[in-house]
């Protein structure tokens, strides 16, 4: 697989970028010229070559680098990678999943060898090569759940099943758009979802939670979920609110496309096989406005979207302060024409 890791920075200097092969695949959350939060979900199963639905976990260009800022964020502040004393047996069972889903899909860089319950773990990107036995977490240099979401690009919690009920009793979360795993740790399925306007009403996470607590094994489940950011910050957390809050205020409409930046998740849920617990990994990609609008259909849409998006949502997405100006902008490359089906360019 053809891939060249980027030196690059999601803070500070804010280096990132997309390469062309990168704005091309990515996952642009919406399939029609309007939103409302719904459930959403649909099987996460192979999809076309090249997208970021060809593996299980998708590693792209900015792995390296995600990999550093994550390192960063955890020398800063330990607590956001959190896991209650029962949910070690579910971080062994990510542990599998992960490294023998990369192994599979990405065998250049990643190998996994088995011998009973000797395993041998490689990832060559990060110069890891990794002896250990698997469910002693003291041969491990951190317990199961943190090894390898180290070195995994997006978030994840953990859900213990229990009382007809997830609780977010487990997490490694250093990338997320404005929500805190020490604040949410323990709670229930409801109660970390009880900021999402409407959505409550109009019974969207009953009916997911209903879903969720009979998703089986080896049937894995995905979503989209968006939000707008001021420059490629991947942190974005409560707890660093001073940081990034105040850079919303430095938008103008002549920085919208060099500042402005979509953030998609690509969540997937996950059955795990030990523990009945469900991983729920949440992968964040970031694109800048200049180069979404590359792709006709997506500039198109994205005015249309943004344009009309009711305010409560345009609020809890945290750019109605800014939405006059970025609509302004979008608007030069919207040409009325009608867009096509889906997410997938033109």
């Amino acid at each position: 697989m053809e891939t060249a890791f980027n030196e690059e920075t999601f803070r500070n200097d804010f280096s990132f970028k997309n390469s062309a092969k990168a704005i091309r695949r990515f996952p642009f959350p919406f399939s029609e010229d309007g939103y409302m939060y719904t459930v959403n979900m649909e099987p996460h199963v192979p999809g076309p070559k090249g997208t970021v639905f060809e593996p299980m976990f998708d590693v792209d260009e900015h792995y390296l680098s995600e990999m550093h800022d994550r390192a960063l964020v955890l020398n800063e502040d330990p607590l956001r990678c959190q896991s209650l004393p029962h949910m070690t047996l579910a971080g062994w069972d990510l542990l599998e999943l992960i490294m023998e889903s990369k192994a599979r899909d990405y065998p250049e860089w990643f190998e996994l060898h088995k011998d009973g319950q000797a395993w041998h773990w490689i990832n060559r990107p990060l110069g890891i090569d990794q002896k250990f036995t698997f469910l002693d977490e003291s041969t491990l240099p951190y317990g199961p759940m943190e090894y390898i979401t180290r070195q995994s690009q997006g978030d994840f919690t953990l859900q213990d099943q229990r009382d007809e009920n997830l609780w977010m009793d487990a997490g490694m979360v250093t990338t997320q758009a404005d929500w805190s795993l020490d604040f949410d740790i323990g709670m229930g399925f409801h109660e970390w979802h009880a900021p999402v306007p409407r959505a409550h009403e109009m019974g969207v996470f009953d009916r997911a939670l209903k879903f969720l607590l009979k998703l089986q094994h080896g049937a894995p489940v995905r979503r989209f979920n968006w939000t707008l950011t001021v420059d490629p910050l991947l942190d974005t957390s409560p707890e660093n609110y001073p940081k990034w809050g105040p850079m919303r205020a430095d938008i103008r409409p002549e920085n919208v496309g060099e500042r402005m930046y979509l953030r998609v998740e690509l969540q997937t849920l996950y059955r795990l096989p030990r523990s009945n617990g469900i991983a729920f990994a949440i992968r964040c990609y970031l694109i800048r406005f200049d180069d979404l609008v590359t792709i006709p259909k997506w500039g198109r849409r994205l005015h249309r979207v943004l344009r009309d998006i009711p305010d409560d949502l345009a609020t809890y997405k945290g750019f109605l302060r800014n939405r006059n100006s970025l609509v302004q902008w979008l608007s030069q490359y919207d040409d009325g024409l009608p867009t096509s089906v889906g997410w997938m360019p033109d």
